[in-house]
C-alpha cells in the first residue's frame, strides 16, 4: 500500500523523500522515481513537515514514531495510514503532543487498486483543523478523506470496516461455492449478481480470481486476522469478555485453519478454498 501512495504523492509534486526498512524497497522506488531515499528516519525528519506512515502492526509503529520523535521540528504532522489499536495512536498522539507535534490517524479502505489509483477512503481521527491543513496532500492518495472524530475515531471507524469486510467475504466466498456446486456458469453468475441489489466491490473485484483458484494479495490474509483480532479487544473493552460477534469469530477461525494450510500470504478470498471444501465433503 505504501508505495503506490508514494508514487502518487511524487505524480502531484508532493514528495520530498521516503524511507523503509526494506532499504532494497527504497533503492528500487527511487529507480522508479528518481526520489532519492532517506539515509535514516532521523534524517527524514529534519527536513519534513508532513510525515506519512505505513506499517503493518502496533510495534513497528511505535518503533518508527519513537525514532522519529527526538528529530521532529515543532508543528510537524505525523499521517498514519496504517490500521493499528485505538489505544495505541491515543498514547502516540499524546505523545508528539508533548513535542508540539500532532497525528492523524488515518488508516485508509480502498486495497491495492485503490492506493494505486488514488482511490482511497481515509477515515481520519484527530484535530479537525489539522486534517483541513493535509486535505490538499491527502487528496492525491485517496478520493476521500472524512474527520471521524478525536484521535482513535479513524481506526475505531476502520475496525467497523474490517468486520463489514469479513461478513462480505464470508458471504461472496459462500455464495460462490454454492454456484460451483450448483454447475453454474461462473463468471455469468458473477456478473449477474454485480449488477443487483446483492452487488458489492469484493464480489467485482475478486469474484472472477478466486473461482479461478487466483489469490494474488490485494489485501492479505493473516493482515485481516491481525485486524479482527485488534476488533476482537475493542469488543472486549466496550461489552465485557463474554460478549461475541459470530462474524467477526467464524472469520478469525476461519483465517486461522487456512494460515495452518500455508495461506497468509493469499489474498482474504482464499476463504474460497474453505468453502469448496464444505461442497467437495458431499462425496466423501
Amino acid at each position: 500500500m505504501g508505495a503506490p501512495m508514494a508514487r502518487n504523492l511524487h505524480r502531484a509534486g508532493l514528495l520530498q523523500t521516503v524511507w523503509n526498512r526494506s532499504p532494497e524497497r527504497a533503492q528500487e522506488f527511487q529507480q522508479d522515481t528518481g526520489i532519492t531515499p532517506a539515509a535514516s528516519l532521523s534524517a527524514l525528519a529534519a527536513q519534513s513537515e508532513c510525515i506519512i506512515t505505513c506499517v503493518s502492526a502496533d510495534e513497528d509503529l511505535c518503533e518508527v514514531i519513537n525514532t522519529l520523535l527526538p528529530h521532529l521540528h515543532s508543528g510537524t504532522i505525523i499521517i498514519d495510514t496504517s490500521t493499528v489499536a485505538m489505544t495505541r495512536v491515543q498514547e502516540l498522539g499524546t505523545l508528539l503532543a508533548s513535542r508540539d507535534c500532532a497525528l492523524l490517524d488515518a488508516p485508509v479502505s480502498g486495497g491495492v487498486e485503490g492506493a494505486r489509483n488514488a482511490e482511497l477512503v481515509m477515515m481520519v481521527g484527530g484535530e479537525e483543523a489539522v486534517l483541513e491543513k493535509v486535505r490538499p496532500l491527502l487528496m492525491a492518495i485517496s478520493n476521500q478523506a472524512i474527520w471521524m472524530g478525536p484521535t482513535g475515531s479513524g481506526q475505531a471507524t476502520k475496525a467497523v470496516n474490517q468486520i463489514m469486510a469479513a461478513g462480505i467475504n464470508q458471504a461472496v466466498t459462500e455464495s460462490l461455492a454454492f454456484a460451483e456446486a450448483m454447475s453454474l456458469p461462473l463468471d455469468r453468475v458473477i456478473d449477474v449478481i454485480a449488477g443487483g441489489a446483492a452487488g458489492n466491490w469484493f464480489l467485482s473485484k475478486r469474484g472472477k480470481s478466486m473461482t479461478a483458484g487466483e489469490f494474488a494479495p490485494g489485501f492479505r490474509l493473516a493482515l485481516h486476522k491481525k485486524d479482527l483480532e485488534l476488533c476482537r479487544k475493542m469488543v472486549e473493552s466496550v461489552s465485557g469478555h463474554d460478549m461475541r460477534l459470530p462474524v467477526l469469530e467464524m472469520t478469525c477461525l476461519h483465517y486461522e485453519r487456512l494460515i495452518e494450510q500455508g495461506y497468509a500470504d493469499e489474498d482474504i478470498s482464499a476463504l474460497y478454498r474453505l468453502k469448496q471444501q464444505l461442497f467437495s465433503k458431499r462425496d466423501e
